[in-house]
C-alpha cells in the first residue's frame, strides 16, 4: 500500500469563519470484547447511506472551508504550488519494451492524468505518440489507467481504467498503432480493485489473455464482492461471459494475485498474497498445462522472477533480509516446487527490497542478474551473474532510490532513479562496462534544490533501536547545530558536514516530519517539487524509516506489526524528540504528517504524545482499530494489524486504537483530515468518527475534516485535485506554525 492523498473535489468561495465546527449528536453504542466493555458515541457516523451523515459532512467541509479559505496568503500560496506542480517536465513511468519500441506512461502537467504513450526508445522523444489519453477520455480529470499491459508482439494492449478514485478497474483492449479500442466484447469488468488490485498477462500467440477477476454479480453475497480473486482467461472477441476460469478457486478469500509469463510465453507463474501482511504463495504451469504448487505461505518465497532459462526466487526462510535461490525451468512436463531450486545468493547486510505488484527486488537478462537492496531507506544495487557470483556493485546517486528496472535485450537495462533533491530520470545501464548513462527521458523541475542537502541521522527509539532519518535542510543550516564541531554538523549516518554562513536560515525552524511504518515498505527518497515551497521559507522536512515498514528487512517489518505495533509510534516519536533535541526545531514549529497507514501512525501519535507537535495533517487515516476489520480492504489489512477475535491482538489494537484513546480535556494540536468518499482502501468512517471525538474532547481546539466527493484512496486523483489539496495543507502549516508566507520576489 503505499501512502498517497487527496484533495477537494471544487474551489469553495471564502466564507466567513464559522464560530466553531458542527455539533455533532452523541449515540451511545457498547461493544464487548473478551470481557472488555468499550463504549462507542458515533456509531451512526459509519453509514453512509444515512443523509443524515452526508449532511453532518457536508457541515464540515463547509466548516473547513470557512477556516482554510481564510487563512493568510492563501492565494499565494495556490499561486506557487500551481506553478511548482504545473511547470515541472513530463515524466515517463512504468516501461515496457514491445517489439519496435516502448511503451510508456506519461505524466504530463497541466494535464490532469497520466497517458499511455508509445516512444521508439528512451533517446528519441520525437516519435512519441499517443496511444490511450484518459484526459481526452473523460474531460471531467476523473479517470485514471491502473495499468497496462502489451500482447507479445506488441500489436494490442490491455488497460485497466477506473474512475473517481475507486480503483474499480475495467479492461479495454486497444490498438497500440493507431489507439483504437476494440469492440465490446473484450471489455473486462472488475478486472481490479482497491482492497487486492488486479493483474493480467497475455497468452504468447496473442489470442487472448489471463486476468485476475473479482465477483460478478450474484455469483457472491454483497459482502463478498471484494474477496475471491480468481483467474480467468478471455479469448478476444468472445463475451465476457464466456471467459474459462483457470485457477483460485482455492485461494484464500483475501488473495491478492500476480500473473506472470516467462519469455516465452510457455511458463505461467501465478503468485498470491495473503491480505497485505507478506505471507505469499506460488503456483507455475509447465508448457504441458500441468500445476504444482512451488511453496505455501509457510515456505517464505516473497518474491519470484522470470529469466530466459529459470526461476529467480527470493526467500526469507532462515534469512529474513532475503536470499537469492535458482529454479531451472527444464522438461515440459517437469512439475517443479522451491525444494528444487539451489541457492546462488546468500543474505547480506542489505535487504532485498522486493514488491509484490511490482516485483523490484530481481531483474534477469541474459548472463546478469541485478538485485535491488534496501540500505535502510536508500537503495543499493549490486550485479551478479546468472550463478550469484557477484561481478559489482551499480554506481548510483547517494541517498537515491531506485523506482524502476527494465530489460531491454540481452544484458542491457533502463533503471529510473531519483533522490529527495533531483528529479526521476530514466538510465541506460550497459552491464559490460558496469556504467550509468541518462536517457532522454529525464524530468526538469521550476526548483533548483542546489541549495539544500540531505542528511541521514539516527534517532534511538524506547527500546534503544537506532532509527534513520533523511533531513532535507539549507545547508546555511547545519553550522548552527553543533557548536562543538566549530561550525561543521557531522552526520551520524553519512558524515557529509553541513555548511554554515548562508544569511536567512535560522533555527528551530519549521519542520514537517513525515512517516508511514507498516506492511513492509519502504520509505525511500523520493523527489517532489512541492516541497519547495516550504523549503523557501526557511523550513525543513524530515522522512523517518521506522519500524513496521522493510527497510531493514523482514525483521524490522515484524517487529512494527500485529502484536508489536506500538514500536512504531514509539519509533516516530523518538525521530521527533531528536529533530527537537538537536536544535533542528521546537514543539511550537513541528508538524507531522503521513497518510493511510501513516495516518493511523499521526492518530496514535498525537493521542499518546498531544503535546509532541503543535500540528498534524492526517490524510485518509485508520483510527477505529476495533471495526476496521469489518469493511472489505480491512480484513486485507488483518495480517498486518490483527483482528479483535485474537485476545492478545484485541489486547494489543485496543491499547493504541486512536479514536478509543482521546480524552475529554487534552490540549491537543491543531488537525487537518483529508478523506475521499470513494476510498476503497481506508473507509471514510474512521475520519468522520475521529473529527468528531476531537471536537467533542477539545472543544476549543481545530479539528478540520475535508472531504472529496470525486476521489478515493488518493490514486487517480487529478492535477488540479492535488494542488487544492497541497493548497489546504500548507496554509494550514504555515498558519499552525506561526510561519508568514512571503512571496519568492518578496523575499
Amino acid at each position: 500500500m503505499r501512502s498517497l492523498i487527496i484533495s477537494s473535489c471544487a474551489l469553495i468561495a471564502a466564507l466567513p469563519v464559522m464560530a466553531g465546527p458542527p455539533q455533532t449528536r452523541k449515540s451511545p453504542t457498547t461493544d464487548t470484547y473478551h470481557g472488555v466493555s468499550v463504549s462507542d458515541d458515533y456509531r451512526w457516523l459509519e453509514d453512509w447511506a444515512d443523509p443524515r451523515v452526508r449532511e453532518w459532512s457536508d457541515a464540515q467541509n463547509a466548516y473547513a472551508r470557512s477556516v482554510l479559505d481564510g487563512l493568510p496568503g492563501v492565494e499565494d500560496i495556490r499561486a506557487r504550488l500551481t506553478e511548482l506542480e504545473k511547470s515541472v517536465s513530463a515524466e515517463h513511468m512504468h516501461i515496457v519494451p514491445i517489439k519496435g519500441g516502448l511503451l510508456a506512461m506519461k505524466n504530463q502537467p497541466p494535464k490532469q492524468q497520466a497517458m499511455l504513450v508509445w516512444l521508439a526508445s528512451a533517446d528519441d522523444l520525437t516519435t512519441e505518440r499517443m496511444v490511450v489519453d484518459p484526459n481526452q477520455i473523460d474531460s471531467s480529470g476523473s479517470t485514471t489507467i491502473d495499468w497496462f499491459v502489451p500482447s507479445d508482439d506488441g500489436k494490442l494492449v490491455a488497460v485497466s481504467l477506473s474512475e473517481g478514485g475507486s480503483e474499480s478497474g475495467t479492461v479495454h483492449v486497444f490498438d497500440t498503432q493507431t489507439g483504437k479500442k476494440l469492440g465490446e466484447n473484450d471489455v473486462i469488468p472488475r478486472a481490479h480493485g482497491g482492497t487486492a488490485g488486479g493483474s493480467l498477462v497475455w497468452a504468447h500467440d496473442g489470442s487472448g489473455f489471463y486476468y485476475t477477476r473479482y465477483p460478478r454479480t450474484g455469483e457472491r453475497p454483497p459482502q463478498d464482492m471484494d474477496f475471491y480473486v480468481q483467474v480467468y482467461f478471455h479469448k478476444l472477441g468472445t463475451q465476457t461471459a464466456e471467459d474459462t476460469y483457470v485457477i483460485g478457486k482455492d485461494f484464500v478469500r483475501i488473495a491478492e494475485v500476480v500473473l506472470e509469463t516467462d519469455p516465452t510465453g510457455r511458463w505461467l507463474l501465478v503468485s498470491v498474497q495473503n491480505g497485505d501482511g507478506g505471507e505469499f504463495e506460488h503456483h507455475l504451469r509447465n508448457p504441458k498445462g500441468a500445476w504444482s504448487k512451488l511453496d505455501g505461505f509457510a515456505d517464505k518465497v516473497v518474491e519470484a522472477n522470470f529469466g530466459e532459462k529459470a526461476l529467480f526466487l527470493v526467500s526469507r526462510d532462515g534469512a529474513p533480509r532475503g536470499k537469492v535461490l535458482r529454479l531451472d525451468l527444464t522438461a515440459d512436463d517437469a512439475m517443479l516446487t522451491a525444494r528444487d531450486a539451489r541457492e546462488i545468493i546468500p543474505e547480506w547486510t542489505g535487504s532485498i527490497a522486493t514488491d509484490f505488484f511490482a516485483n523490484a527486488g530481481l531483474t534477469a537478462g541474459s548472463s546478469r542478474l541485478l538485485v535491488l537492496y534496501q540500505a535502510g531507506g536508500p537503495n543499493q544495487l549490486r550485479m551478479f551473474d546468472l550463478d550469484g557470483e557477484l561481478v559489482g556493485d551499480v554506481p548510483l546517486p547517494p541517498v537515491s532510490a531506485v523506482n524502476e528496472i527494465v530489460r531491454t535485450r540481452g544484458d542491457d537495462m533502463l533503471i529510473a532513479t531519483e533522490t529527495f533533491i533531483t528529479p526521476p530520470q530514466w538510465m541506460s545501464f550497459d552491464a559490460s562496462s558496469n556504467a550509468l548513462r541518462r536517457t532522454r527521458l529525464f524530468q526538469t523541475s521550476p526548483v533548483n534544490f542546489s541549495d539544500c542537502e540531505v542528511v541521514r541521522e539516527l534517532a534511538t527509539s524506547k527500546d534503544g533501536t537506532k532509527i534513520p532519518i533523511s533531513i532535507i535542510r539549507h545547508k546555511g543550516m547545519g553550522g548552527a547545530l553543533d557548536p562543538a564541531s566549530g561550525g561543521k554538523d557531522k552526520s551520524p549516518v553519512s558524515g557529509q558536514p553541513g555548511k554554515s554562513g548562508t544569511p536567512g536560515w535560522s533555527l528551530p525552524a519549521p519542520t514537517i516530519l513525515w512517516g508511514y511504518g507498516g506492511y513492509g515498505l519502504n520509505q525511500s527518497p523520493a523527489f517532489s517539487p512541492r516541497r519547495a515551497i516550504w523549503l523557501e521559507q526557511g523550513g525543513v522536512f524530515a522522512v523517518a524509516n521506522i519500524r513496521g515498514g522493510g527497510e531493514f528487512g523482514e525483521e524490522w517489518h515484524r517487529s512494527g506489526n500485529l502484536t508489536k505495533k506500538q514500536n512504531v509510534f514509539d519509533d516516530f516519536q523518538a525521530a521527533a524528540r531528536h529533530l527537537i533535541e538537536r536544535g533542528y526545531t521546537s514543539r511550537e514549529k513541528l508538524a507531522i504528517m503521513g497518510g493511510s497507514n501513516g495516518g493511523l501512525l499521526m492518530g496514535a501519535t498525537f493521542t499518546q504524545q498531544p503535546q509532541l507537535a503543535k500540528a498534524v495533517v492526517s490524510s485518509v487515516g485508520i483510527y477505529d482499530m476495533l471495526r476496521v476489520e469489518l469493511s472489505p480492504n480491512g480484513a486485507f489489512n488483518v495480517t498486518e494489524f490483527g483482528t479483535v477475535k485474537d485476545p492478545a491482538q484485541f489486547k494489543a489494537l485496543h491499547a493504541y486504537s486512536p479514536f478509543h484513546h482521546v480524552k475529554d480535556g487534552v490540549d491537543y494540536p491543531a488537525v487537518l483530515m483529508l478523506t475521499g468518499a470513494n476510498d476503497p482502501r481506508v473507509d471514510p468512517m474512521h475520519s468522520r468518527k475521529m473529527i468528531a471525538r476531537l471536537q467533542a474532547a477539545d472543544p476549543e481546539g481545530t479539528f478540520l475534516l475535508r472531504t472529496s466527493a470525486n476521489a478515493g484512496h488518493g490514486i487517480g486523483s487529478s492535477l488540479q485535485e492535488r494542488i487544492e489539496q497541497n493548497v489546504d495543507i500548507y496554509s494550514f502549516l504555515f498558519h499552525e506554525l506561526g510561519v508568514e508566507y512571503t512571496p519568492r520576489a518578496a523575499r
